[in-house]
């Protein structure tokens, strides 16, 4: 009976003991850190190390090793025990590529050749439709205010007091908003189920916002909040009239609720659940970048009629020849300027950088002269990484950061419907960038079930837990993205 318990507990124990997390950095020898080098534990899955070059993974009870690869390093198998005893830091060695000399100085090297053949291998080697990803996003969203103005310009009808008052209460609101911190993440880990290009359905496993709410600030909220400071004033007996620049937004703006009571209509607390059609759109068009249909990024990227290209330098990838390959644009469409690693081996693309070219922008919405607004997505830039299973490339990991420029200059003014006509100018000005970070690491991939499919029903909302600090026990056990000590500090006020 006693040797069963203690093997009883001897077998608890190991579980516990190989089904632990543990975490690390990478560097190189120069002590920078490495970053987006694959960390696995077992073949079918693994994670990215993070822009700081760290990782967390779970160990698999069957290995007691990590296996850590990354272009232009020495892929290596690295014991528990020794990672361990050098506390949890592995420093990785540049592989050293004898064909470079010849490569480079081969003029018969032909760049638009090796082109050609990746562009002949996509469907080869990249497979698209019928597949099941496992994957973890990560969205982070910041929004920095450069210039904000409020102010009643014009009130007839105002006491002197209650004009100085009010101006006051606004004085305060753009002195909050200046110094507050506006950044919130989104996680969630779900199966999105590819059928083809046009059909997808998303299963979300787990879901979490860490937000601050007092200070989590978007133009809406600024501007809801500085009319609800003015409108405190208005005589709630009239209706109004309310007008923005030319236009006539409102004929008869009654502020009571008909029983003579103002209408305070206050901001309403949603329910903490996500729409999981917005979610699994965020997912697919974030797939999407690294697809080979028409118009994705990827394959943009490869057409030869909108880009010039550069042989800058052979790289090596687990023992194998890399190209790196440089674009810029050759058509006024193509927007973007970058680095393209191909494999000399199957002529895929494994890794694409890519960002705007020097004077290329994306969606521009300019009607400042006529309504006040003003919109530039100035920032684009991204990583795609793909690794190899038995039949086909798959993506691993894909960031793409966003930036835009935005301006709103929307006075309103508020004309009482009563002989006097009397009236109340308000001025709303803000100015500032706002900037979004997306990031999806495929956990593993495998091929979907048509009839699994169709049987499967989507859920229309998806809860999620709304965090205050990052908690590192909220994904144990799962397969996630590290996070940067910017979200690791991250604390909401109270």
């Amino acid at each position: 009976m006693k040797k069963n318990l203690f093997l009883s507990l001897l077998f608890a124990f190991s579980l516990v003991t190989y089904s632990q997390e543990i975490s690390g950095r990478i560097l190189d020898s120069k002590g920078e850190p490495v970053i987006f080098a694959a960390v696995q534990n077992n073949e079918s899955s693994g994670v990215i190390t993070n822009e700081e070059g760290y990782f967390s993974i779970t160990l698999d009870e069957r290995r007691n090793f990590i296996t850590i690869s990354c272009l232009g390093f020495e892929t290596i198998d690295v014991p528990l025990s020794d990672l361990k005893a050098n506390n949890f830091i592995v420093v990785l060695k540049e592989q050293v590529n004898e064909l470079d000399t010849v490569f480079l100085s081969n003029s018969e090297l032909d760049v638009e050749e090796i082109i050609r053949k990746a562009n002949e291998n996509l469907t080869s080697n990249y497979k698209n439709e019928g597949i099941t990803y496992r994957l973890f996003y990560r969205g982070t969203e910041y929004n920095q205010f450069n210039k904000l103005e409020f102010e009643i310009n014009k009130a007839s009808g105002f006491k002197k007091r209650e004009l100085t008052a009010v101006n006051l209460s606004l004085d305060s609101l753009t002195n909050d908003i200046k110094d507050s911190q506006s950044i919130d993440f989104t996680d969630y880990l779900a199966d999105l189920m590819i059928l083809d290009k046009e059909n997808a359905k998303l299963d979300v496993v787990k879901a979490t916002k860490l937000i601050d709410t007092k200070n989590s600030i978007s133009v809406d909220r600024i501007q809801k909040r500085a009319q609800d400071i003015f409108l405190t004033y208005l005589d709630t007996t009239k209706t109004y009239k309310l007008k923005t620049g030319l236009l006539k937004i409102e004929d008869s703006l009654s502020l009571n609720d008909g029983d003579g009571k103002r209408n305070d209509k206050k901001e309403e607390v949603s329910a903490l659940e996500y729409d999981t059609s917005n979610l699994k759109d965020k997912s697919h068009e974030h797939l999407h970048i690294s697809q080979i249909y028409d118009g994705t990024t990827l394959r943009n990227l490869l057409d030869d009629d909108l880009y010039d290209y550069e042989y800058v330098n052979s790289t090596m990838f687990n023992g194998e020849l890399v190209h790196m390959i440089a674009y810029e644009p050759r058509r006024s469409k193509a927007k973007f300027e970058g680095i393209l690693f191909i494999s000399d081996d199957s002529y895929a693309v494994i890794k694409a950088d890519y960002k705007y070219a020097k004077g290329k922008r994306g969606e521009k919405l300019n009607l400042k002269l006529l309504l006040g607004i003003k919109f530039v997505e100035n920032v684009k830039e991204g990583t795609i990484i793909f690794t190899r299973d038995e039949d086909y490339y798959q993506p691993k990991y894909i960031k793409e950061e966003t930036g835009s420029y935005f301006y709103v200059n929307r006075p309103l003014k508020f004309i009482e419907n009563s002989p006097s006509r009397r009236k109340v100018g308000f001025k709303f000005l803000i100015e500032g960038n706002n900037r979004n970070k997306s990031e999806l690491l495929i956990v593993s991939q495998s091929d979907l079930n048509k009839q699994a499919f169709d049987e499967f029903s989507e859920l229309e909302k998806t809860p999620y837990e709304r965090l205050k600090v990052y908690d590192p026990s909220i994904w144990k056990n799962y397969t996630s993205l590290e996070p940067l000590q910017e979200m690791k500090t991250f604390k909401a006020e109270e």
